[in-house]
This record gives structure tokens, C-alpha cells and sequence, in this order.
């Protein structure tokens, strides 16, 4: 298996088969092996409906509402691939950039998308309460991650099979992940990098303006599991 992509879902009714379907025809096109694993988050509209009725992709669904993190993490530990990708639901970030990141795999471990960058393009931009939380968030992240890194948050990340085990360790059930992910990957001197992409703002993502201040919690409390030992 040359790839696995893994998509978190929840209430997606609206794009999830847009989404699926435009994953499947990049695939088809740029891979000799490939499977795609939706991951239903107990969604309580017709999602998991909606998925039962695509061929050719692995469903597999929580059996309450977890949160992000947890969800994307179940995806990657059932993905057979070589390489592992997980990307929004709400194509965001459009699978044909992993055009860009494919190259660059060759020389790191972990690649993450980036609305941050010079090179990055951002279509449709967040609200201004989102966007200023965001700030806010990004800073701290900063600060408490990694200085160089500009954008954690973006939601398509790419790595080698090699380094799945990151996925075993995570704590954090919520959108929160992210930072730990990238926390986890520099204490165990990971190769990363961050990669421009092309990046629209879905207004009907189920992210709210208080998940925001509950990253900061889980940022302190990252370091705090760090000095417990809790990722030894």
C-alpha cells in the first residue's frame, strides 16, 4: 500500500462525497495503491448514512463523539500505507497538494501544511473573531511548541509509516492534537517541515470560537504531562 489518506468526520453531510470523490480521482491518478478511511465522530446528521452508500473506502465510526484528535489518531493506527495523510473533511486543503509534499518526503518525517507562509494562499479567509483567536492561539503555540513553526493548526499533515507510533502516543481527544502531534515529533528529534499550500475557509466548520481558548489549557498541559514522564 503506497497510501493511506484518513478523513475526520463529523456532521459533513453537506461535502463529505464531494470530498471522497475528488480524494479518489487524485489517488487513482497518482497512485498504484491507495485506500481512503473515513472516520465517523458520531455525527448526528446523515454522514455515516452518506458514507455506507461510497464504495471503495473503509468507514469506521466511533461509537460516541470523541473529538478530532481521537479520531484522526484511529484512522492512522487501522491505515496500511506507507505513506499516511490526514486532511479535513471540508477540503480546505484540497488533496491535489500533496503534489507538493510527496518530493519532500524524502527528507523528512513529518510535513505539515501552512496557511502562514510566504507562499501560502489563502482564498477565503476566517471571520474575525476566528481569525483573531487564531492569532492569539498561533502565538502561544509558538512560544510553547516551537518558535519556527507558523501554522500548527492547519488540518493536512503528512508522514511516513515509519513514524505512526507518534499517533499511539497522543493524549489529547480534541482539536488540541495538532500541537502534541508536533510537540512529540521535536522531543524525539523528528525531521519536520512546513509546506505553503492553497487553503479556503469552509464558515460552516464545526470549530467554535471556545475551542480556542480550551487549545491554550491543552498547550499548558502538554508540558505538564512532558515533566510528568507521560510521553517516556
Amino acid at each position: 500500500m503506497e497510501i493511506s489518506v484518513v478523513i475526520p468526520a463529523f456532521n459533513e453531510a453537506k461535502v463529505i462525497k464531494n470530498t471522497v470523490e475528488e480524494v479518489r480521482v487524485f489517488l487513482k491518478n497518482n497512485f498504484n495503491n491507495f485506500e481512503i478511511i473515513v472516520v465517523d465522530d458520531k455525527s448526528t446528521d446523515s454522514t455515516l448514512e452518506m458514507l455506507n452508500n461510497i464504495e471503495g473506502i473503509k468507514v469506521l465510526r466511533n461509537l460516541r463523539n470523541h473529538g478530532k484528535g481521537y479520531t484522526v489518531a484511529k484512522g492512522i493506527k487501522e491505515a496500511k500505507g506507507e505513506l499516511l495523510l490526514f486532511m479535513d473533511a471540508d477540503n480546505s486543503t484540497k488533496i491535489s497538494e500533496l503534489k507538493n509534499f510527496i518530493p519532500a518526503m524524502k527528507n523528512f518525517d513529518l510535513l505539515i501544511a501552512s496557511r502562514g507562509l510566504e507562499d501560502s494562499n489563502l482564498k477565503i479567509r476566517q471571520d474575525g473573531v476566528k481569525a483573531f483567536l487564531g492569532r492569539i492561539g498561533n502565538l502561544v503555540s509558538r512560544l510553547l511548541i516551537d518558535k519556527d513553526i507558523k501554522d500548527t493548526q492547519c488540518g493536512f499533515k503528512l508522514c511516513s509509516s515509519k513514524v505512526k507510533w507518534l499517533y499511539e502516543k497522543l493524549t489529547i481527544d480534541g482539536f488540541a492534537f495538532d500541537f502534541e502531534l508536533i510537540f512529540l515529533a521535536k522531543k524525539y528529534k523528528l525531521r519536520i517541515k512546513e509546506m505553503p499550500v492553497t487553503w479556503v475557509n469552509n464558515f460552516d466548520s464545526t470549530v467554535r470560537w471556545y475551542d480556542y481558548p480550551r487549545t491554550i489549557i491543552n498547550l499548558l498541559g502538554i508540558h505538564i504531562n512532558n515533566l510528568l514522564g507521560k510521553y517516556n
